[in-house]
């Protein structure tokens, strides 16, 4: 997929730790940042996760909402999330999308045509 500003990106609706999740419901008639990291339990991605739930008052006010992917189960997210709110000090609320299947990832181009099929997005 090549998205170009003014593109209306594709809907989805993917499994999280929340329940499953309609992009285009979620997002209503705010702005979504979509944003993805490898792997649950990852050191880097721990501190940007628990970043993007501090900055949450920063998010509502621009009314943005925020919605991560990863290719571990949303069960392994709850766990995570756990985690990343006790070393981060903060509290992740925001969607998880699980993405095993890599629906999303593939929809959204974001794994390269060439890779192994065990590459994380």
């Amino acid at each position: 997929m090549n998205l170009q500003l003014g593109d209306t990106v594709p809907d989805f609706t993917q499994d999280s730790q929340l329940g499953p999740i309609n992009l285009y419901d979620f997002g209503a008639d705010s702005w979504v940042v979509l944003f993805s990291h490898p792997a649950d339990y990852t050191p880097v991605c721990t501190t940007e996760l628990g970043e993007v739930a501090r900055l949450r008052p920063e998010w509502e006010k621009r009314n943005v909402k925020t919605i991560a992917l990863s290719v571990d189960s949303a069960e392994s997210h709850k766990g995570w999330i756990g985690d990343i709110n006790e070393t981060q000090h903060t509290t992740v609320d925001y969607p998880i999308l699980a993405d095993a299947d890599k629906k999303v990832s593939d929809l959204y181009g974001m794994i390269h045509p060439n890779a192994l099929n065990n590459l994380t997005v």
